[in-house]
């Protein structure tokens, strides 16, 4: 069962789409990164598959349910990214109010409080007000609550948005721990090398429509960049480099060091390349396979610049 599926949703607002055909698949246990510029549709497509707001068109299922039914609600985790907390509460009375909001038993609410406390960082400070905390300390305090309820997938907007160095790794590790226990987390963040180390597969949106999704490595194009150094660059060993993998680029203006940028099809090559290169006697001084970057692929893809086309390129027209 996919944690959310959606099919051409749609919605309106005055008679002007501002999600337009939007259609996506997370599985359940899936970290998933939803990525668009402002204004792309991204807010309103969480609060349809919350059950806050109604599509103006299209199929909807969350948790293999509608989002509306309470029974689906109680299943989900929320952190938005304009929270307004009661902060005349202390945290463990605001986790308590939302452990009754969720259905827990009080039992279970008393239990629960001391370790999301704990997970998130702010052990020890359950008992103070909230209107004392700072920003940072409100946003693990929110965290808090979407996990209060062991929900099966967590919505979180802008989830390290305030929070230092520590505590964007604290939430990496929360997210992690997430996905081990099979809960899907639909993520959203202008972080992009945060989504990079948490997703397992991103989408692009863009007017409300998605534009490409997949994993990293699918979005392009299912190749595996890597960057070669040796000693020097025989015609031998460049032909047989350019059977395992493409060869993009070579430099061997300096002396004593030859570069080459290989295309690979798949991570297990990578051995053959270092088989290669000590087979033509060739001192290896770096294969360094390279992660495609998030970032590039996002501006290339939202400002349809003529290299979007070159290099992001899905898997259907990467094999063709």
């Amino acid at each position: 069962m996919a944690a959310i599926e959606t099919r051409e949703l749609r919605k309106e607002y005055r008679g002007r789409a501002v999600v337009d055909g939007l259609s996506l698949t997370v599985g359940e246990g899936e970290v998933f990164g939803f990525l668009g510029p402002n204004g792309a549709g991204k807010s309103t497509t969480v609060k349809m598959l919350l059950g806050l707001v109604h599509p103006s068109g299209g199929e909807v299922r969350v948790l293999g349910g509608r989002p509306s039914d309470p029974a689906v609600r109680a299943r989900l985790g929320f952190l938005p990214e304009q929270f307004r907390f009661q902060t005349w509460m202390t945290a463990e009375e605001f986790l308590r109010f939302h452990g009754r909001l969720a259905g827990l038993r009080a039992d279970e609410t008393r239990a629960r409080v001391p370790q999301v406390l704990e997970t998130v960082g702010l052990g020890g400070r359950g008992g103070e007000a909230m209107s004392g905390y700072s920003k940072g300390m409100l946003q693990r305090a929110g965290l808090a609550a979407a996990i209060l309820a062991r929900p099966r997938l967590v919505f979180l907007d802008e989830p390290t948005s305030a929070l230092d160095p520590i505590g964007r790794v604290e939430v990496r590790e929360i997210i992690e721990r997430l996905k081990a226990e099979g809960v899907a987390v639909f993520l959203n963040s202008h972080l992009l090398s945060e989504v990079e180390q948490v997703c397992d597969r991103v989408a692009f949106v863009k007017a409300g429509r998605v534009l490409r999704q997949g994993t990293m490595r699918e979005l392009m194009g299912g190749v595996l960049p890597v960057d070669l150094r040796v000693d020097h660059l025989s015609p031998g060993l460049l032909a047989v480099l350019g059977q395992i993998g493409e060869v993009r680029h070579t430099d061997t203006n300096t002396p004593g060091r030859a570069a080459v940028e290989l295309w690979l099809e798949r991570e297990e090559s990578l051995p053959a390349l270092a088989d290669a290169v000590h087979a033509h006697r060739a001192r290896l001084y770096a294969l360094s396979p390279r992660r495609p970057d998030l970032e590039t692929m996002f501006l290339e893809l939202i400002e349809d610049t003529p290299e979007a086309a070159r290099t992001v390129r899905t898997p259907e027209v990467a094999r063709a």
